[in-house]
């Protein structure tokens, strides 16, 4: 394939600046909104049943069109996908923050999740095709694998924030402001791309089975959350994902124009880093959701004072996110980091089993939380940037989409199963403490939470050992050759 690179210059930094603020909007998206529910729901008049129809709309239009989202970055171009999904984010956000009904604000967030599918795989596409020096790639990296890891935290002290001293509504208008200096900046800083020669077609079988299948996955685990496991929804639901899984596989197999080409994801370190990503996500989960729940409701902490008591956290997050790509990942390479990153996230979630209603924040929770930082700092950005290493830049829009997806979906399985579990050894601890008390209900809540620690440890262990498996040795970054596809879509891309 013929290109003609982008020269290097100093407004690839400036391209990275652009890329994170989009990034981050995605990622705290899914959380700023979480703290205001319950003032939104007092708003609005929804009943408990409904309230999580505004997290759902979100995972399912987000989760479900994610691919389809990478793929259109690689078709129409990446500068254009970006300022397309920043705009319509940012209309949606406004739409959101105006609603006046529940069915309002449900669609508003459905329209979200749908530009946030557009723009989260475009950003990582767009930082993947711009930074192309290894030592550069690695610096980059480790800012993007520090805001994804950390937005969610992040969401979390801006929603008590804005929750508290503003209005709800300004947890989705915030948006706007981030998505005006974001198109700005893109319009400045991106570099355009266009096809020389015939466009490829885009995979519509492909495009409709996994999209499918990916609304099937989430609704399912989000199914399995509010009805349970045992509820005929949630298994048809996973049953189909699987079924419409099964037959994507096989059509891409076939497919003249592949949505995607299946040598991006059976390469043995991008299958690894892929899985890892999952895996991290899911384990993430016990810790944004349940460290809330316990910092809130047994140690009685405001919504704001929840949010800055993740602070030393992402601290330790961005500390172990740039000391791992800049000097230990280049040195030991994923096989050893990711791993590493795993097993910090052993100790960190069994440190956090240690809670009980008299702990204290600075002697107890906060430990933990340090060492979890440092263990995702660790995880993300060496997964990110070897899921994205050596893929033809045709599939740099998909397989970035990849990435996401994986982080989607393991949330998904993350939340559900947790919260399952939470709400099953919630029930046991009441059952034989009776008579219930408000102590003996409290005492219930902390334990369910040490449940999910306890799980959320296996998760990480589980993801220590298939890491030390999966990734390859180190080798040299001129080695990593790119996905080559059997299909017909070699015309050359122009960059300038």
């Amino acid at each position: 394939m013929s290109e003609t690179l982008t020269p290097i210059s100093s407004r690839r930094w400036w391209t990275l600046a652009v890329v994170a603020l989009a990034q981050l909007m995605v990622v705290l998206d899914s959380t700023v909104v979480n703290i205001a529910l319950p003032t939104a729901q007092a708003d609005l008049g929804f009943t408990d049943g409904q309230r999580q129809w505004i997290i759902t709309a979100y995972s399912l239009a987000f989760g479900s069109l994610l691919l389809l989202g990478g793929r259109l970055s690689d078709l129409i171009g990446r500068k254009r996908t970006f300022i397309i999904g920043l705009v319509g984010f940012a209309a949606a956000s406004a739409l959101g923050g105006a609603a006046g009904s529940f069915g309002l604000l449900v669609g508003a967030r459905a329209l979200q999740g749908a530009f946030g599918a557009m723009l989260a795989p475009t950003a990582l596409a767009v930082l993947t095709t711009t930074f192309t020096v290894p030592k550069e790639r690695a610096r980059a990296f480790g800012v993007f694998g520090a805001i994804a890891g950390a937005g969610g935290a992040v969401g979390l002290l801006l929603g008590g924030f804005l929750t508290e001293d503003v209005n709800w509504r300004w947890n989705l208008y915030i948006n706007v402001f981030i998505a005006v200096i974001a198109i700005i900046g893109a319009t400045i800083f991106v570099t355009n791309s266009h096809r020389v020669g015939p466009r490829p077609k885009l995979d519509v079988p492909g495009t409709i089975l996994v999209s499918a299948a990916l609304f099937g996955l989430v609704y399912g685990f989000s199914n399995a959350e509010t009805d349970g496991w045992g509820s005929p929804l949630t298994w048809g639901m996973l049953a189909a994902a699987v079924v419409l899984l099964a037959a994507f596989v096989l059509w891409q197999r076939r497919a003249a124009h592949p949505l995607l080409p299946l040598g991006v994801i059976l390469d043995r370190n991008r299958g690894a880093a892929y899985s890892s990503v999952l895996i991290a996500g899911a384990a993430m989960f016990g810790i944004f959701l349940f460290v809330t729940y316990y910092l809130q409701t047994s140690l009685h902490f405001s919504p704001i004072q929840t949010g800055l008591s993740f602070l030393p956290m992402i601290g330790m997050l961005v500390l172990a996110a740039q000391l791992s790509t800049n000097i230990f990942l280049p040195r030991f390479g994923p096989k050893i980091m990711v791993p590493f990153g795993m097993l910090l996230g052993v100790v960190g979630m069994l440190l956090l089993t240690r809670l009980d209603l008299h702990s204290t924040y600075a002697a107890d929770v906060l430990p933990g939380l340090m060492v979890l930082g440092f263990a995702m700092g660790s995880i993300m950005p060496a997964s990110i940037q070897t899921a994205t290493l050596g893929v033809d830049r045709r599939f740099a829009g998909v397989a970035s989409a990849l990435v996401n997806t994986s982080q989607q979906v393991g949330g998904s399985i993350g939340t559900a199963l947790l919260n399952t579990l939470a709400a099953t050894a919630a029930a046991n601890y009441v059952a034989a403490h009776l008579p219930t008390t408000p102590t003996v209900a409290a005492e219930a809540a902390v334990s369910s939470y040490a449940v999910v620690y306890w799980v959320s440890a296996g998760f990480f262990a589980f993801g220590a050992l298939l890491a030390a498996l999966l990734f390859r040795r180190r080798v040299p970054v001129a080695a990593a050759a790119p996905v080559e596809s059997a299909a017909p879509e070699s015309e050359p891309i122009a960059v300038h």
